[in-house]
């Protein structure tokens, strides 16, 4: 082979070992927010009953758990507020940036859970606090999924999106594996009543760690060639609101009916059930904890094989599937669940799994390709977060809530059933995009 050959041969084989290692910098960078923003959401999920008790004392325990997943809602409510900053600032000056300061944010917010006195020792000024911080925390969640999402999708090859965007997903499964493994661990390794008192704060504390190490990567990758091509090309969109509203109101709409199955089920079967496990079945917090985390285990795992899927066989089919998948199984794999016992509280959960696995595996990709460059971080922020702050931060909520009207155990597969059913109606409305390109 002539030496020029062989030299250019070296220079393109350095030339894509670079590209990949930035293209995995870049997926490491993308997600390391969502591990965090997860994290520090399920924890307090995880730990429901126990911040009942510290902040909002009640004879009736099932009031004190109403308070706290009310709480839980509240830093919702914020998430459409932070998209509307976050989301236009992404668009404007890159999605690193943006990515950024919403993980510093949140791991303020979460810190600040960790530290703050309980109502015993300071009174109405605990449930105050606590709600700040989730404000905090929310503010800071309405900029991470719409920037992450763009940033990972942006980065992918055309035929591997809903690979690289499963991504975004498989990241929110680690910060809720991660929090269930942190809960797991004090639960087994403290008493009850030093978990109670203050044990259930160290995880809160820990968030800073998770915190500083998601802005060193933020900082050290480059942006999206996507919006790097459209700031050379002076297509940066200086009011990228004012027209997501006016050019792509239909899209919005449907991406808050995409996410509304998608979020509940989510919620309820990520973050609700060891709660529910615990507090409804009266099985043991350990037992709930341990059984969530080897589900988790398997939800991760599967995520990125059903992005693949996408690639291959189109995004419809796999969401569409989740949508009848928890239609027909929802109630059954509750009354399963309700038998109590390991198996019977364990095996249920994978049959969840599967079908959760194949929207979180589609769903990033999906909703990135309805939206052109220009107002993606926008409009995915806004869509999404919407969907969320209506749908899935109330989940717990009225889950809760629909158990004490009822007093049916199984009334929590009513609200994610209707909501399936919508979705699986707007899904009818949307065209195949896995073959198109980013526009």
């Amino acid at each position: 082979m002539p030496l020029t050959n062989l030299q250019s041969n070296v220079v393109k084989t350095d030339s894509e070992l670079a590209e990949k290692a930035m293209i995995r910098k870049a997926v490491i960078a993308g997600s390391i927010g969502n591990v965090m923003e997860w994290y520090d959401w399920s924890i307090y999920g995880f730990y429901a009953a126990i911040i009942s008790k510290q902040f909002f004392p009640s004879k009736d325990p099932l009031a004190s758990l109403l308070l706290t997943f009310a709480v839980f809602a509240v830093g919702f409510i914020m998430r459409p507020l932070g998209s509307l900053f976050f989301g236009p600032y992404g668009d404007r000056v890159g999605r690193r940036k943006a990515l950024a300061a919403s993980v510093i944010m949140m791991a303020i917010g979460t810190v600040l859970i960790g530290i703050v006195p309980s109502y015993e020792q300071i009174g109405v000024a605990a449930p105050i606090l606590l709600v700040v911080a989730r404000l905090i925390q929310g503010f800071s969640a309405g900029g991470e999924w719409g920037g992450s999402t763009s940033f990972l999708v942006e980065y992918a090859p055309k035929t591997k999106r809903g690979l690289y965007g499963s991504w975004q997903q498989v990241s929110t499964g680690a910060g809720l594996f991660a929090g269930s493994l942190v809960s797991t661990i004090f639960s087994f390794s403290m008493s009850h009543e030093t978990l109670n008192s203050w044990g259930w704060r160290i995880p809160f504390l820990l968030g800073i760690v998770l915190g500083f190490v998601g802005l060193y990567l933020r900082m050290k990758v480059d942006d999206t060639p996507m919006f790097k091509e459209a700031e050379g090309s002076h297509e940066i969109v200086k009011t990228p609101l004012k027209e997501m509203f006016a050019k792509h109101p239909k899209q919005i709409l449907k991406s808050i009916g995409f996410t509304m199955h998608w979020t509940v089920s989510y919620y309820i079967f990520l973050a609700y059930l060891p709660t529910y496990i615990n507090k409804v079945l009266h099985l043991s917090f350990s037992f709930a904890l341990a059984a969530n985390l080897i589900v988790l285990t398997f939800f991760m795992l599967i995520v990125p094989f059903m992005g693949h899927l996408s690639d291959r066989f189109g995004r419809k089919p796999l969401l569409i599937c989740s949508c009848l998948g928890f239609i027909l199984f929802s109630y059954p794999v509750f009354f399963l669940i309700g038998k109590g016992g390991f198996l019977f509280v364990l095996l249920p959960q994978f049959i969840f799994a599967i079908f959760e696995a194949m929207y979180s595996g589609t769903g990033p990709a999906a909703l990135a390709e309805l939206f052109p460059t220009r107002v993606r971080n926008s409009a995915l922020s806004v869509g999404y977060n919407l969907g969320v702050a209506l749908f899935g931060g109330t989940a717990p909520f009225i889950a809760t809530y629909l158990i004490s009207v009822t007093h049916n155990n199984f009334s929590p597969t009513y609200y994610v059933i209707g909501c399936a059913i919508v979705t699986f109606l707007v899904l009818l409305t949307l065209k195949e995009t896995n073959k198109d390109d980013l526009y």
